[in-house]
């Protein structure tokens, strides 16, 4: 994809090399941005080999809303590096998405869900959570059946706990992500605030845009597009070369999607088809932990 290659050059080209936790430096810019649309076709890289498999099982694993690994770990092994040997985690972007912690006393003047709110559920420990996802979805239907709503520009979902997040082990890299309808199209942002662009920029790519796409076919929307900023945008040292290889190959049309016709929570792994997908062969970048 030609943005996916601006984005590795500039980098390059401009990046500043520092030191990281993990050891290994890299070339780090301050906040790129790009976009896609997706009336393109699905922006999966093509000039290296993608683990589409990988990264659907990541996404349904998210959807879930659970903070362990017990599960997806038997589909992929991409999170194995930050989980204990029981398959916990110290955060997870899931958890968030569908189980966000609603404070149980407020300041005053604050105002919080309550049981009351169809998004909200008691945990068996006691904790009120809320649905962020159920919550874009149910507004986006709203959305739609009352045009004056239509300039709703609170469809935001955080995975970001900063309580957490100051000592978790990897806080959420893609932290916040919002939605915003034009003209009848579903678009996303994300927001990210470390992007691995040889490893987990195409992921999140991928992800995201597959995730609006479900959504947008679940509420009713044509797609329009998906944007990403990244506040620390950064090659690893030991990926230059792996990606300067990238960069001189030519690049295959886009697949297409095919998501079934089921309700949004319940499509599973099946449910999703990549169609007409032809790529390079895989380019191995070691994962820096």
């Amino acid at each position: 994809m030609r943005v996916y290659k601006e984005l590795v050059r500039y980098v390059l080209e401009n990046g500043v090399r520092k030191k990281t936790r993990t050891g290994v430096d890299t070339l780090s810019v301050f906040s790129y941005s790009y976009r896609v649309n997706l009336n393109d076709g699905y922006p999966l890289l093509t000039t290296k080999k993608m683990y589409f498999n990988s990264m659907l099982h990541e996404l349904f694993w998210y959807l879930s809303g659970e903070e362990h690994i017990k599960e997806f770990r038997k589909k992929s092994k991409i999170w194995d590096a930050w989980a204990n040997e029981n398959g916990e985690l110290e955060t997870a972007y899931g958890r968030f998405w569908r189980r966000y912690p609603v404070p149980e006393v407020s300041l005053p003047g604050e105002v919080f869900v309550d049981e009351t709110n169809k998004y909200t559920k008691r945990e068996e420990n006691g904790q009120l959570v809320f649905d962020q996802i159920g919550y874009i979805i149910g507004t986006l239907k709203e959305m739609k059946k009352n045009p004056e709503l239509m300039n709703g520009r609170r469809l935001v979902v955080s995975a970001w706990h900063p309580a957490n997040a100051t000592i978790s082990k990897l806080p959420p890299c893609h932290y916040t992500f919002a939605f915003c309808v034009l003209g009848n199209k579903l678009n996303c942002h994300l927001t990210q605030r470390s992007g691995d662009i040889a490893l987990g920029i195409p992921f999140n790519l991928a992800c995201y845009s597959l995730l609006t796409m479900m959504i947008a076919k679940e509420c009713g929307y044509e797609l329009g597009e998906f944007s990403h900023t990244i506040i620390d945008a950064h090659i690893y040292v030991n990926h230059i070369e792996g990606l300067k290889e990238q960069l001189e190959r030519e690049e295959y049309p886009l697949p297409k999607i095919e998501i079934n016709d089921k309700p949004f929570d319940e499509l599973t792994f099946s449910d999703i088809r990549l169609i007409g997908y032809k790529s390079h062969p895989v380019i191995k970048f070691d994962v820096a932990v």
